[in-house]
């Protein structure tokens, strides 16, 4: 994806776990925070304690959605899946993305991965990698400060 393009459908899930999430739901309240994880990534479990503390840091002020991206087919296990994420406390919405739907919506082929959407579902940031926590910080903050300026 490109930086201002809009976000796309969250449809085509596997499963959802933790509650289920539409574009309908995410755009025009707050900005969103995607970000693509797998069970076989140890940067993205890593990085984890880190996502999970923007989701608690931001949660009147960002929606935060985890998208499942499976690198192999040990990766498909529905179980295993829901293990990490209860060990890693992954309580946001988890789009199960078994069949790369929405991986290939984001033209994504990284984990981690993080794209963020201002209000209106426009993309105003990605970044791969397990590092980078202050740049993602200063990002998602950019845009809740372009939010509420717009609401004064």
């Amino acid at each position: 994806m490109k930086l201002r393009e809009p976000m796309p459908e969250l449809d085509g899930a596997t499963t959802w776990l933790n509650g289920e999430k539409a574009k309908a739901d995410l755009v025009g309240e707050k900005p969103t925070l995607f970000h693509f994880w797998s069970v076989s990534c140890h940067l993205c479990k890593e990085a984890m304690p880190d996502v999970n503390d923007f989701r608690d840091r931001f949660k009147e002020d960002l929606n935060v959605v985890a998208i499942h991206m499976p690198r192999s087919e040990d990766d498909l296990d529905l179980e295993q899946i829901k293990a990490v994420a209860a060990e890693h406390d992954i309580t946001q919405p988890i789009f199960v993305d078994s069949e790369a739907k929405l991986t290939d919506k984001f033209d994504n082929q990284y984990v981690p991965a993080y794209y963020v959407f201002d209000k209106d579902g426009q993309l105003r940031h990605f970044q791969a990698g397990g590092g980078g926590m202050k740049m993602l910080e200063k990002r998602v903050n950019r845009v809740l400060d372009e939010m509420k300026k717009a609401t004064e």
